[in-house]
Parts: C-alpha cells; sequence; structure tokens
C-alpha cells in the first residue's frame, strides 16, 4: 500500500471534484468533459448493444470467447453517468474475469425518476436470459448508485420469481437514499468527492413522488433472503462507507453468502484508478476471483423458467 498513491489521488479529486449541487445540465456537462479525459486501453473492444430494449455497451477483449456476462450498472446518484464513460472500469473487470459484459444506459432521473432504473434493469436481464443465457452465466456489477441498483434489481427479480445471477459485485453501493448513515457525517472531512448536501440535493430528482425509505429505491431495507453471493467493496474514506456496511450486515443476517471488503485509505469507487492506486489493482483481482469463482460454480445451462 501507497500513503503517497493516496494521497496524490485525494489532491486530483479535489481539485476536479464534481459539484453536485449545480443545476443537472451543467453537472452532467461537467461529468462528461471529466471522463473524458480518461483513456480506454487498446485491448478493450466497445461495441454499441440493445438488450431488452434498452441501450448499451457491449465491453470484450479481443480474443475472449466466453458465454460468460457481466450486466453493469453505472454510477452517477441515477441523475449523472452513462454506460461509456465506465469502459475503462469494466474493461479492466473484463481482461481479469474472461467474460465479456454489458455496461447499461439506464434511463435517469429527474427526467425519469423511480422505477424508472429499475424497470430498465429488469428488462435488460430478462433481455439476457431470453438469448438463451443461463442466469448462471451471468453476473451483477456496479458502482456506487449502480451497486445500489443491481441490488434493487435482484429483489425485484426473486419477487417476481425470476431465476437469479449467479452473483453482484458492489463497489461503494449507494443503498440508503434516506441518507441515515452515520459516517455522511463521520466521513465528511476525509471524503473528497461526495458530501450529505450534495446527496441531499439530488434524492428528490431522483425519488419523485416516492418513499426513499422502498427497498426497491434503498435496498438497505429490503429483505434480502435468498439472494446470490455478494461482494461489497467499499473504501473507508467514504461518507457512503456505512451504506455499505449496514447492506453487508443486513446480508448476513439473511443468511445470504456475502463478503465485504474494506480498504484503508481509499475513496468512493477507487478501483477506478488502477493506474494510479496499488489498492485499485488488488481489489479487482479479488474482485474477479470472486466473480469467476461464482461463474463456475453455478450451473452453466441452468433451465430458465
Amino acid at each position: 500500500m501507497s500513503k503517497e498513491q493516496q494521497l496524490q489521488l485525494d489532491a486530483i479529486l479535489r481539485q476536479g471534484g464534481l459539484d453536485t449541487n449545480a443545476d443537472v445540465p451543467t453537472l452532467r456537462a461537467a461529468f462528461s468533459e471529466l471522463m473524458a479525459q480518461v483513456p480506454v486501453a487498446p485491448d478493450i473492444q466497445q461495441s454499441p448493444v440493445e438488450i431488452g430494449g434498452v441501450a448499451g455497451v457491449e465491453v470484450a477483449i479481443h480474443g475472449n470467447d466466453s458465454e460468460n456476462v457481466i450486466l453493469y450498472f453505472h454510477g452517477g446518484v441515477y441523475v449523472i453517468g452513462y454506460a461509456a464513460a465506465t469502459v475503462p472500469l469494466v474493461g479492466d473487470l473484463v481482461r481479469r474475469t474472461g467474460t465479456k459484459a454489458i455496461t447499461l444506459e439506464y434511463r435517469l432521473a429527474p427526467e425519469h425518476p423511480y422505477p424508472a432504473a429499475v424497470d430498465d434493469a429488469r428488462a435488460a436481464y430478462v433481455g439476457l436470459l431470453a438469448q438463451g443465457i443461463a442466469p448462471g452465466q451471468i453476473a451483477l456489477a456496479g458502482e456506487s448508485a449502480g451497486a445500489g441498483l443491481a441490488v434493487a434489481l435482484l429483489l425485484a427479480l426473486r419477487e417476481a420469481g425470476v431465476p437469479l445471477p449467479s452473483c453482484a459485485y458492489l463497489m461503494s453501493p449507494y443503498a440508503d437514499l434516506t441518507l441515515s448513515g452515520e459516517t455522511l457525517a463521520a466521513k465528511r472531512e476525509v471524503d473528497p468527492l461526495l458530501t450529505p448536501e450534495g446527496l441531499r440535493a439530488r434524492v428528490p430528482d431522483y425519488v419523485g413522488g416516492g418513499d426513499a425509505s422502498d427497498p426497491y429505491i434503498s435496498p438497505i431495507f429490503g429483505d434480502l433472503r435468498e439472494l446470490p453471493p455478494l461482494l461489497i467493496q467499499v473504501g473507508s474514506h467514504e461518507v457512503l462507507l456505512s451504506d455499505a456496511l449496514r447492506l453487508a450486515g443486513r446480508a448476513a443476517i439473511s443468511d445470504v453468502p456475502v463478503t465485504l471488503d474494506v480498504t484503508p485509505g481509499v475513496p468512493h469507487v477507487f478501483q477506478a484508478y488502477a493506474a494510479l492506486l496499488d489498492e485499485a489493482g488488488t481489489a479487482l483481482d479479488r474482485a474477479s476471483e470472486f466473480v469467476k469463482a461464482q461463474l463456475a460454480h453455478s450451473p452453466s445451462h441452468a433451465q430458465i423458467a
């Protein structure tokens, strides 16, 4: 672990941080400008795709013909973000796992508040099943709001009786839109990216006329029984640390196989900075071993109900 790397990354993020209190067009433009600076490795192939009527980007590594698929959900407090922005991170994950991935272009608030994102996630997953891909060949993954969306999707699929995927890999999950976690205050000074005020400003965009404590909005309040294995990774310098801790606790109480992986001194979705931070690459290595193990353990050709 390199303390120097951590301090360097912290300084970069504080200088180039997004003001989530800004109006939505300004916020989206700033995010797009920021993400346009992130290079995509030359071995990563990306192509537009539509699955279940929802647009996305398929991410693959040349020469990899695996039938296993990671269905990926981007972050951005349900208001910003887009599939192509995740390609560098998803590419790192695809390279390590030997799979391909589809990073989804789910609809964003405030134009499309809840339940649009959950509906799109479910449509895409069911679309994969309709293509003949077995549930055991699918892993879910996501960061921040996308990680929360992955858990909401699992709850929706279970309630509908749809066969569940092999596992879910959750990076810095945003799982409590009531913002009741104690680390919102406790970690405020050390988090270079997110603030309680910035999060609070965006909650009404997604919740709309709903209830922020609805488990499909804030899965921290959901019944997690019978979900597939979860890997939750989070940094100790996050205001959302308590979301991850409580989500892991609820999963464990519900007898869900869950691994909680807390890395000291690193920020929100630190895995995206593998080029700068040793801990990011190490975390992705651990995640890839988890995903590969779950895909290998799951029946490859299970019957689809």
